[in-house]
């Protein structure tokens, strides 16, 4: 569908007659082939921009679904919701897919739309610069190679670098110490002592899963979270042949799945004890309903609102700790030795392996690599008060530059996807003009960017996630740069319409 295009009060730079363009006069550069990078090379295809080149710098599409396969991984979103719109699918084998099953799914759509013609893994981008004069990015490669592009997307993702803590010692262990993100399978449990760094969205998934399978399993938890029940359960053959022959099924499930989490959207990310409290009584009947031992249940009870750090959600992750051979450690961790880990305490546990469930690198207000725009104007300098940009796409100073999941786009309730397909949409509404209008650049005004962004900051003391928690949302200054303040719905209807008014357009 054509993004709508304003036509009254665009601010025009040097402008004669447009010269129309063909869509292969317009090079497109998507960086990034995890489910933004793949959606948006669909929706350019389906746009009738041909001359695009996705490049990714690992040797496989997938993204966050391709680094993540831990045992138990799994979406926390329902699977008809974390699906493309464009690209639904009748066949998810339950209503959480695994990460394995999304995999596939993305596979499917690649070569369903014939993107490996243009697809380059084993290819990082780890520079670009604008070129004024010629209206176009010169890309960088880690190879050395240098790529031109008129228009570039930012694929990135915000969850893809894993986090290492900062705990001392890591390298003196003498055992196995690796991330979630970076499993290794090679590596038998079985029999084994096992300790798990982290109680966050990985290691819920992660502790029922390895359980039973190891001989001791040791979870130490700095801060405990807020679980609620997961109701996960395997759609039927015949639930799934129903959605495969009447799609418009399909389409009502994911239609009240998302109604389901915009209802709920309030409850999770407003400053509002009330509404809170009733997640916090979910939550806590969970927990009652899982975990016998009262004092056990105080360790693993939050001390913060409901919302203020990332909800997580498990049928068995808190039932885990009942089992005779899980324990919880809340000492906070002094070191790692060459046997294993040493508390606060002073009390000394000997682990086989150590797997670090400490999550990512946020990056949504981060540079990946730098990023230089008109003016020799970085990314870095731009951002050194903290990430901005206008619909969390757009940064005044980079015309031509789209990022997708950038600053203040994260949902804290519902499905990313919604959010990635809105940011596609809006930035077809620019390049538009560059095809079709023979406009050099679109940057959005600076004026129009601070404007939008001081409204967002302005809610944000509205919000969950400023009411005293520290969470991977917040900056160290205690802004959020992460997150948007408000629905899904509201953030597509602010994308909806590409209005000129708020660029500068350079002929």
């Amino acid at each position: 569908m054509n993004a709508p295009v304003d036509q009254p009060d665009a601010r025009v730079v040097n402008a004669p007659d447009p010269r129309h363009l063909s869509p292969r006069d317009l090079p497109v550069a998507i960086i990034g082939a995890g489910f933004a990078g793949i959606a948006a090379a669909v929706q350019l295809e389906k746009a009738g921009f041909r001359d695009f080149t996705i490049f990714e710098r690992a040797d496989e599409i997938g993204g966050t679904w391709r680094e993540n396969t831990y045992p138990g991984a799994a979406c926390d979103v329902p699977s008809h919701l974390y699906s493309l719109s464009f690209e639904p699918h009748a066949g998810w084998q339950s209503r959480y897919a695994s990460a394995d099953e999304i995999q596939a799914y993305l596979l499917r759509v690649v070569e369903k739309w014939g993107l490996r013609d243009r697809l380059r893994t084993g290819t990082e981008i780890c520079e670009a610069r604008y070129d004024e004069e010629r209206g176009e990015w010169e890309l960088r490669t880690a190879g050395g190679e240098l790529v031109s592009a008129r228009a570039v997307f930012a694929c990135l993702g915000g969850l893809s670098e894993p986090r290492a803590p900062r705990i001392p010692g890591l390298a003196d262990f003498g055992g196995e110490l690796f991330h979630t993100a970076r499993w290794r399978h090679d590596y038998a449990l079985e029999g084994r002592r096992v300790a798990v760094v982290g109680t966050g969205a990985s290691a819920v998934q992660v502790v029922p899963a390895i359980a039973p399978r190891v001989e001791q399993l040791s979870v130490f938890q700095r801060t405990p979270a807020w679980v609620v029940p997961k109701l996960e359960r395997e759609y039927r053959p015949a639930e799934r042949a129903r959605f495969e022959r009447w799609p418009a099924l399909l389409r009502l499930s994911r239609t009240l799945k998302y109604l389901r989490t915009e209802t709920l959207g309030p409850m999770i990310f407003l400053d509002a004890p009330r509404l809170s409290a009733r997640g916090e009584r979910m939550s806590l009947a969970h927990l009652e309903a899982q975990v016998r031992d009262p004092a056990l249940r105080a360790r693993l009870t939050p001390d913060f609102q409901f919302g203020c750090k990332r909800i997580l959600i498990s049928d068995d992750y808190w039932a885990s700790f009942e089992r005779d051979n899980v324990e919880l450690v809340t000492e906070p961790i002094e070191r790692l030795t060459r046997t294993g880990v040493r508390t606060a305490d002073g009390a000394e546990r000997d682990f086989d392996a150590v797997v670090l469930a400490t999550g990512f690198a946020a990056s949504l207000a981060t540079p990946r690599f730098p990023v230089t725009g008109r003016g020799g104007l970085t990314l870095e300098q731009a951002w050194k008060d903290g990430g901005v940009a206008y619909k969390g796409l757009a940064v005044s100073g980079f015309p031509n530059y789209f990022l997708l999941m950038g600053p203040n786009t994260g949902p804290g309730h519902t499905s990313v996807l919604l959010y990635t397909e809105a940011q596609i949409h809006h930035a077809l509404g620019a390049l538009r003009l560059l095809r079709d209008e023979g406009v050099k650049s679109v940057e959005v005004r600076r004026e129009v960017q601070d404007r939008y962004n001081a409204g967002l900051q302005g809610r944000m003391k509205h919000m969950v996630w400023s009411s005293g928690c520290t969470s991977w949302y917040l900056s160290e200054d205690g802004s959020n740069h992460t997150l948007f303040p408000g629905l899904a719905g509201e953030y597509v209807l602010r994308t909806r319409r590409f209005r000129r008014r708020d660029y500068t357009l350079e002929r």
